[in-house]
């Protein structure tokens, strides 16, 4: 590992205690942006646009890819599930976990619209996997351009009358400051609301919680994505892959270098639970395969590094260690499927369109790394140990 450095830079002295140790998505109060302001957003595709692509994606592939609502968000919005593929290896990605953080959905749009042509290349992919895909699963959030849902801790009670009494969970936002306001329409950082235990039911006992241990399904954008996974487990089985397409403040550099990462991937979200330090999770030690989760990892790696000298190079490994089995890739991680992170440069607030077009093609080129690699068999050769040799994500200070 390369030895860490620290370089000065007029006007982000106020991301210091942030991004020193970073976490999933950086905190919403803490939106990496030097100057605050608004930046435009509207080249980035909304719900009611959303929905509009996909059913014209589903025409043009002529039932290859097959559109369906898999659920509703807490304001009744349409949460989109997509299909494509006979395969029976499922890859499922799912993008705007958090509202601010757009590109992946862009990037799964376009890569459902190559999956439903005719083209030899994606033919060849339908035939090895079945691909579903979760774009925009929190239009709520989305639509308010902000990390968290539009839900009370009210209407959480309304739903589990069991939780009257019980503190709010620790990821209710309910704050207000120059960018969000949470106090009029607060929310649920609907990302630490997964549990490996996809049965559970919410008890009061377990709130308001912390970031090391479980979430509970109190949301229903959270619930909806356990109820896809919990139907492609009975459908096939197992659910080979799990991604989630997070951004990450912009300020952090490829350790070593003076380069601005373009997205950090990882492998890592809980303890092993074989090892002492995961004792917690012990009962699901033998679905968890963290090898291969490296081995997407790594996928993700070589195919960006295969661009050259560009910025599409600069990929960095997001801080390791991680204790988070409220996150969807905790949770699934816990339940076998092989899980990868990727934190994108920026969130809306920070960079707004910047460079859209060149993070969306990001996302979208790491995603084939995975793709591809399930295709062709090539992921599975891969050492995960090179997953080691990923550089860390260095933050600007």
């Amino acid at each position: 590992m390369k030895n860490r450095k620290v370089i000065s830079t007029l006007g982000v002295a106020m991301l210091s205690a942030s991004i020193a140790a970073p976490t999933f998505a950086a905190n919403e109060t803490a939106p990496g942006t030097p100057i605050q302001q608004t930046y435009s957003v509207s080249g980035f595709t909304d719900h009611a646009e959303l929905g509009k692509k996909l059913e014209q994606i589903e025409s043009d592939s002529q039932g290859k890819v097959k559109v369906d609502v898999a659920g509703y968000s807490n304001r009744n919005r349409e949460i989109y599930k997509a299909t494509v593929g006979t395969g029976d290896k499922v890859v499922l990605i799912q993008s705007e976990i958090h509202g601010n953080e757009k590109t992946g959905t862009d990037a799964i749009l376009n890569i459902l619209k190559f999956l439903g042509t005719n083209s030899p290349e994606a033919e060849k992919i339908r035939k090895e996997i079945t691909l579903v895909a979760l774009p925009k699963m929190n239009p709520d959030a989305a639509e308010l351009n902000r990390r968290g849902n539009d839900m009370t801790w009210a209407e959480v009670v309304e739903q589990f009358p069991q939780l009257a009494g019980a503190n709010p969970s620790w990821n209710y936002y309910t704050y207000k400051n120059e960018l969000f306001d949470y106090e009029s329409k607060p929310g649920f950082d609907v990302n630490r609301d997964f549990n490996p235990d996809l049965n559970y039911i919410p008890q009061a006992k377990d709130f308001p919680g912390k970031s090391s241990t479980p979430g509970w399904f109190i949301t229903p954008e959270s619930q909806t994505t356990r109820d896809v996974y919990k139907s492609l487990l009975k459908q096939y089985g197992k659910v080979e892959i799990f991604v989630d397409l997070h951004h990450q403040a912009p300020y952090y550099e490829v350790d070593g270098t003076d380069d601005l990462v373009t997205y950090s991937i990882s492998a890592q979200f809980v303890p092993d639970p074989s090892s002492p330090s995961g004792q917690d999770y012990a009962k699901y030690a033998k679905n968890y395969n963290y090898d291969f989760s490296r081995q997407l990892n790594v996928a993700v790696y070589n195919a960006m590094k295969e661009q050259g000298n560009s910025p599409y190079g600069n990929i960095s490994l997001y801080p390791q260690n991680q204790n988070l089995p409220g996150t969807a890739l905790g949770a699934f991680a816990l339940n076998g499927s092989g899980t990868v992170l990727f934190e994108v440069r920026g969130q809306t607030q920070s960079f707004g369109q910047k460079k859209k077009g060149m993070l969306i093609k990001a996302v979208e080129r790491g995603l084939y790394g995975i793709i591809d690699g399930v295709t062709d068999g090539s992921v599975y050769k891969i050492n995960p140990e090179q997953y080691e040799s990923i550089p860390l994500t260095e933050g600007r200070q």
